[in-house]
């Protein structure tokens, strides 16, 4: 049995056998197979090279190659997976040492490939460029097949990986897949937020986690306190097993919150929220009490289709979320491209610090026949429902003229026409940086509203890539420099008397809600599953008791010292969690 620490970023409990995803991109780690499975990792092989052998073939015919040098390349390719040898020396080195397929081979190749470098011949020593090239070929078949098994799942697994992509993430079967660890990541990375909205347990950041981890390990995901369990005991797994009975029955007792009002025992109404990605969960949002969308991502109409999304992808829908949603608010925001959200059909520059560059509200503005059609469908749907536009990662008040110009000119369009919409919908941004938090005074002069997203102005405000392992406990809501943002925002807001919102995480971190409401917050949008256990929170609270923690932790100046505060606090109304 091994017991690994990591980062909670999804609650609740997963036993299953483990599914590993390797990446070419990474070092494939030794992972060790039964004699049993000899056969089968070997013909795994022997399929790859065949693969790889017939999509060459296909490249060379459909390209027409003509030029020499182009044609010599292919050919040392093809030399190498046609040479018998070659084929058996890496077959031979999974029969004898009981590795996995992926691992025999980039073992193999890289040995090769290191054999070349070390030759003083120029020539042969950037073959191994060549020997490079073909690992990556057959890897990607080896691991193309392991990525269909995931969709064709038969059998509840927790899935292990290096990293996975959100778009990866959101494809999971939640009837198979019941939870996943990643040796990358972070509490707020796309992929954690996309974890949450599915409800399943997820660990992160757990260095090293694939090289301990076999096909055959029985993995515990525990998504409440950061633990992974590899090959647990019977002891270990009889006591997780109660420990998830327990979860569920939690849960279940949290499902009695869902039609009571979100009214503080003072009777203080609080309005709860859902953040979607996806049509569909506008349902779960009524399903788990939630009072109307408070952020609709639609950059996933671009991640998931294999082609731009028209006009009317994007009207269907909007147009859908505002029928579930029967005439409660829906805010939509425009596309959040850029950073780790690039979408296939578009080319994308490559750029050295993404975070910092070409994304969400700067993309729109670059790419206005993109930005035109999103906000036409938006229109058009305005007049189905309570619909809502926010605009994202606005840093300065020219953006925001920008951008509501932009607006203008679609709906003279739309007059042009006759297409009907709501002139009067609701323009809002979002504040998630430094920038607009500090000139929010002046952005409400020109704003309906506006909704804090704690998860990039903490990213920003800190210096912390919220996605990389490595300096991800530096990230933290409970900073002082972080509140003192918010509540600088909250204050302006209410000056200004426009609407103020809290859409990012900490809107669903237990510990954090008393404090927000102390603050002065009144609304608060989460992940669904999230929202049964908030609104326990805000029926079980006083708003003077809220309001006496806010100003204790005003006095503290350390992260550590408000967040034992604000857990303690917590730890009171849901002990489950702790």
């Amino acid at each position: 049995m091994e017991l690994r620490k990591g980062i909670a970023v999804s609650p609740g409990i997963a036993i299953a056998r483990a599914m590993v995803i390797d990446s070419k991109d990474y070092r494939i780690p030794r992972r060790s197979i039964m004699a049993s499975q000899r056969a089968g990792e070997i013909k795994r092989v022997r399929r790859a090279f065949a693969d790889a052998i017939r999509e060459l073939d296909q490249i060379q015919t459909a390209k027409r190659i003509e030029e020499g040098s182009i044609r010599d390349i292919f050919a040392v390719h093809m030399r190498f997976l046609r040479d018998k040898r070659f084929l058996k020396r890496i077959t031979d080195y999974i029969e004898k040492e009981l590795v996995t397929a992926e691992y025999a081979v980039s073992t193999i190749l890289r040995e090769i490939a290191s054999h070349f470098e070390k030759v003083d011949d120029v020539y042969i020593s950037e073959r191994a460029a060549d020997i490079y090239d073909i690992e990556r070929r057959l890897l990607t078949h080896l691991l193309g097949k392991v990525a269909e098994e995931v969709e064709h799942l038969r059998e509840e697994v927790v899935i292990v990986a290096h990293d996975l992509a959100p778009t990866q993430t959101a494809s999971f079967n939640k009837t198979f897949v019941k939870g996943f660890a990643t040796e990358r990541g972070g509490r707020t990375s796309h992929t954690a937020i996309i974890a949450r909205s599915l409800g399943i347990p997820a660990v992160v950041a757990l260095e090293g986690l694939m090289s301990c981890v076999t096909a055959q390990s029985t993995v515990i995901i525990d998504g409440n306190r950061g633990l992974v369990v590899i090959d647990p005991d019977e002891t270990t797994l009889e006591e997780y097993r109660t420990y998830a009975r327990r979860f569920t029955e939690f849960e279940h007792e949290l499902d009695g919150f869902r039609d009571l009002p979100a009214v503080t025992r003072d009777g203080v109404p609080i309005t709860l929220l859902g953040n979607v990605e996806f049509p569909d969960e506008a349902e779960v949002v009524l399903q788990k009490g939630g009072q109307g969308i408070g952020l609709y991502r639609t950059e996933f109409l671009y991640l998931y289709g294999g082609t731009e999304p028209t006009e009317d992808d994007h009207y269907h829908a909007y147009s859908e979320v505002a029928r579930l949603m029967n005439g409660k608010p829906i805010v939509i925001r425009t596309m959040d491209l850029g950073a780790d959200k690039v979408p296939h059909t578009t080319r994308h520059p490559q750029e050295a610090n993404p975070v910092l560059g070409l994304r969400s509200i700067r993309y729109c503005l670059q790419n206005l026949p993109l930005f035109k059609t999103q906000l036409r469908a938006i229109l058009r749907a305005s007049t189905l429902g309570d619909v809502r536009v926010m605009f994202p990662l606005i840093t300065t008040m020219q953006e925001l003229r920008q951008a509501k110009m932009i607006l203008r000119d679609v709906m003279e369009d739309l007059d042009e026409y006759g297409v009907p919409y709501n002139a009067q919908m609701p323009v809002g941004i979002m504040i998630e940086t430094p920038s607009s938090a500090l000139t929010a005074g002046l952005l409400a002069l020109e704003s309906d509203f506006f909704s804090i997203g704690t998860n990039d102005l903490i990213q920003y405000t800190l210096a912390v890539d919220r996605g990389n392992e490595h300096v991800s406990t530096m990230y933290s809501g409970a900073e002082p420099a972080v509140l003192y943002l918010i509540r600088s925002v909250i204050h302006d807001a209410s000056k200004a008397g426009i609407g103020l919102s809290i859409c990012g995480e900490m809107a669903s971190e237990p510990e954090f809600v008393m404090l927000l409401l102390g603050m002065g917050v009144r609304i608060l949008s989460m992940a669904p599953p999230l929202i049964p256990e908030v609104k326990k929170i805000v029926c079980s609270v006083t708003i003077e008791e809220c309001n006496l923690l806010a100003r204790k932790v005003a006095t503290m100046d350390s992260q550590r010292q408000i967040k034992n505060l604000l857990r303690d606090a917590a730890s009171r109304i849901l002990p489950v969690e702790y």
